[in-house]
């Protein structure tokens, strides 16, 4: 008599199949995206027909019919305007842009002693990189040279007045240096200050709590430019008589106190997300307040929030340009200025120069977002066993 298997039990894995064709590829993506309902698909159509509209032009007046090349305003410039374009003619002038470009990005700084800017900016990518690559070794290190030797090396650097190198005042300064340097201060002093005014708020000591309280609403109850204009104009007011403070210097304060205060609610929102068992854990680790603060609630606050954390550091990038109001020119600032120089007022000038402000400020905020992505999918930890 035969004997017959009953398991049914597999003695070796199935082989992999191959996804269904209408699950994979362009197609499929196309079905997910664009077209997965009616309203979607009427959304996507209407879409096309606007970029349809729109782009041709936009490619027209920004690239085939611009200018790329010019030494004054007469390349930009109709006939009837003075210049050599055709009656008519609209593009962009690229021209402009070349011809001021060093200038929208280092300001006034002498020409002769620009190459001290680009190697802060060299050194400031070199330390700055290698702390964003998650794969690359000693990140602490890297950090104590970036956040505690760079910002001495890069102020003799831009300042000079030692090691023979001519001290360049900071009202000469101006571009996307000045840009940069808000902004990279601004980011490096708000997220620490901004924990600790956090962690004050939510301080069981009353005097502490009260004083985090009032600084954070006080400041986040005004606009920055009332910030910057108390800074610039009202506080040399009391100051004793022959002591002062360079504009440049309390911006940067103005900039960081007020980036500080808005940080400090987006980290409480993340110290408040964060379930009261990881205290009581901690506390039964016998782990004391800051070891409990600094390993177990802060990684997991930092983390919940990092779309808050970037979007106020882009928000602080942008909001550089608000230090016109005190008589600096950042980018915008700067190109704006350029927009009254005689050898290149043209129709087509102002508009082109601010959509290379708008471009570059893109890129860099378009930079810090996608960054910021990258990072949460890195540490999105939650589906993993």
């Amino acid at each position: 008599m035969a004997q017959t298997n009953l398991s049914f039990a597999r003695t070796e894995m199935a082989a992999d199949e191959r996804p269904p064709s209408k699950e994979q590829g362009v197609i499929a993506w196309l079905r997910k995206n664009l077209f997965a309902s009616v309203p979607d698909t009427i959304l996507t159509l209407v879409g096309l027909l606007i970029v349809a509209m729109i782009l041709p032009r936009v490619i027209d007046w920004a690239f085939i019919n611009a200018q790329w090349t010019g030494t004054d305003r007469s390349y930009c410039a109709t006939v009837a305007q003075g210049g050599v374009q055709p009656d008519g003619w609209s593009g962009a002038c690229w021209a402009f842009v070349g011809a001021k470009f060093q200038q929208f990005m280092f300001g006034q700084y002498p020409i002769d002693q620009r190459w001290r800017v680009m190697l802060a900016g060299a050194i400031f990518l070199a330390l700055l990189v290698p702390l964003l690559v998650p794969s690359v070794p000693r990140k602490l290190l890297n950090a104590v040279l970036l956040f505690g030797v760079f910002p001495f090396v890069a102020f003799f650097l831009l300042v000079g007045g030692v090691f023979g190198l001519p001290f360049v005042e900071t009202a000469r300064w101006g571009g996307l240096m000045v840009t940069l340097v808000l902004s990279i201060v601004g980011i490096s002093v708000s997220l620490p200050f901004g924990i600790l005014l956090a962690l004050g708020r939510r301080s069981k000591l009353p005097v502490i709590k009260l004083v985090c309280v009032v600084f954070i609403e006080t400041i986040r109850g005004v606009p920055l430019v009332t910030v910057l204009f108390m800074a610039s104009v009202m506080f040399p007011l009391f100051l004793p008589a022959g002591m002062t403070f360079d504009k440049f210097l309390r911006a940067l304060v103005g900039v960081a106190i007020f980036a500080s205060a808005y940080m400090a609610e987006v980290v409480r929102g993340g110290l408040q997300a964060i379930p009261k068992g990881q205290y009581e854990g901690a506390a039964s680790l016998g782990l004391t307040y800051w070891q409990t603060t600094g390993l177990v609630i802060l990684p997991q606050a930092l983390k919940l929030v990092i779309p808050g954390i970037v979007n106020t550091f882009i928000g602080m990038f942008k909001d550089t340009s608000l230090v016109g109001i005190i008589g600096m020119f950042d980018l915008l600032g700067i190109v704006r200025q350029n927009f009254s120089d005689a050898n290149w007022a043209t129709a087509q000038t102002p508009i082109t120069g601010l959509v290379f402000a708008g471009f570059i400020f893109w890129l860099f905020c378009f930079g810090m977002s996608r960054y910021s992505i990258y990072m949460e999918r890195r540490l999105d930890t939650g589906h993993k066993r």
